[in-house]
């Protein structure tokens, strides 16, 4: 009766007997036992918030141990593309090595990268009693078998048929090699050179085409000698072959501001992918160079495939005498740009060219002439480009310059060497 009585008032209002409760009586299912059911749909439906709860903390644990495992594997392959110890190998998880691009592009082109020489067979160094280095460039190997492209000027003195020039090349391990000319190309100012070597590291060939203003590139060669130098900065614009005074020419060249040096002639124009889009050719100011398009390059590799063609190319530019500078087109607006930067410029001088470098015992500096001269005139015709230059230099005759230095004008006369 006590246990009756208790839940006569506890489950509902109405008389239920104990019996009738787990029978499963009408009594059960009327309106008055309602909060007993919701008080059983509760319990349910926390159960099943319960069970999904686990799940996704079970999901959230197998992602965890998923992206742990990744991490272990990645760091132990890093370890092993390293071949360095673990700790060494933690360093390059930083984000100093992670977004380092610059770096990157780097140790996959310096491999292909060779430094190049022109040393004088007459002349003896008398402590190393080696030939005597008259001039430097750079270049790039674009194919195992030892081809290797470079600027045309900057082994242009060897074409000359009695010059008594030799080119070196020095690869980044150390190997010195003795480098020929296989061809030419004056108006592109590209060449080829072959070393006797096999299985050499190359350097892909990209397009430049889609290049865009602002994109990130990188200059490699070996400015003043330096062999394997790096130096980084962005696309500022394409300019036509006119714009920068070369009238023959058809080029549309690629500005930089990345800093190109002499000697950093030849050497490629990388961009973040590892792919060589252009071949430093000239620098104006620093802030202001231009490299080759590598879609030239292309061109010229596929005519240098005619052999009839590559000797054509070849016989062209040997007919070319020995003057012994490096030249460089000057342009009004270069001029001005010159004369701003206070580079000791007269500024009554609009067009001419200028001597950035005079090789030492040349036929140029036995005239008189120095690095930083302008010359405007040459046998009494105005000096617009190089061209007019090499023109001059294939006939047989002295070349009678009119030269700017400073605020001063002067008459050079200087006989190139056959």
């Amino acid at each position: 009766m006590a246990l009756r009585s208790v839940l006569k008032f506890k489950y509902c209002p109405c008389k239920v007997s104990v019996a009738e409760l787990f029978r499963g009586s009408k009594a059960v299912t009327t309106p008055h036992l309602q909060p007993t059911r919701a008080l059983h749909q509760r319990s349910s439906s926390s159960q099943g918030f319960g069970n999904s709860k686990r799940r996704t903390y079970l999901f959230y644990g197998v992602c965890g141990v998923l992206a742990a495992g990744g991490y272990v594997a990645a760091y132990m392959g890093l370890i092993k593309k390293l071949n360095v110890p673990p700790f060494v190998a933690a360093m390059h998880t930083r984000r100093r090595y992670r977004f380092n691009f610059i770096s990157d592009v780097s140790e996959v082109a310096s491999p292909a990268i060779v430094y190049l020489e022109l040393r004088d067979t007459k002349r003896f160094n008398q402590i190393t009693g080696q030939h005597v280095p008259i001039s430097a460039g750079s270049g790039f190997l674009v194919k195992s078998d030892g081809l290797i492209v470079t600027n045309a000027h900057v082994i242009l003195q060897k074409m000359s048929p009695k010059s008594n020039i030799k080119i070196v090349a020095k690869l980044h391990d150390g190997r010195v090699f003795d480098a020929s000319v296989e061809s030419v190309d004056r108006e592109a100012d590209l060449a080829t050179i072959r070393i006797a070597a096999r299985q050499l590291p190359t350097i892909k060939l990209g397009r430049s085409v889609g290049i865009m203003p602002g994109e990130w590139v990188l200059a490699l060669g070996s400015p003043l000698a330096l062999s394997n130098t790096v130096t980084c900065g962005v696309v500022s614009a394409y300019r036509k072959s006119e714009e920068i005074g070369l009238e023959k020419g058809k080029t549309v060249y690629i500005q930089t501001d990345a800093s190109i040096n002499n000697g950093n002639s030849g050497g490629p124009l990388m961009n973040v992918e590892g792919e060589a889009i252009g071949v430093n050719s000239m620098n104006i100011i620093p802030g202001i160079s231009f490299a080759t398009p590598i879609d030239e390059v292309r061109r010229f590799l596929k005519e240098t495939t005619d052999e009839v063609r590559r000797l054509q190319m070849c016989r062209e530019a040997s007919e070319i005498r020995y003057l012994g500078g490096v030249m460089l087109n000057l342009t009004p607006a270069i001029v001005t740009e010159l004369i701003r930067n206070d580079l000791n410029i007269s500024p009554k001088i609009r067009f001419g060219v200028l001597m950035q470098r005079i090789v030492p015992n040349s036929p140029a500096e036995a005239g008189g002439l120095l690095p930083g001269d302008i010359v405007t005139h040459v046998n009494g015709k105005e000096v617009k480009s190089t061209a007019d230059i090499y023109n001059a230099l294939s006939e047989k005759s002295k070349l009678n310059l009119t030269v700017h230095r400073a605020e001063r004008q002067l008459k050079i006369v200087v006989t190139p060497e056959d």
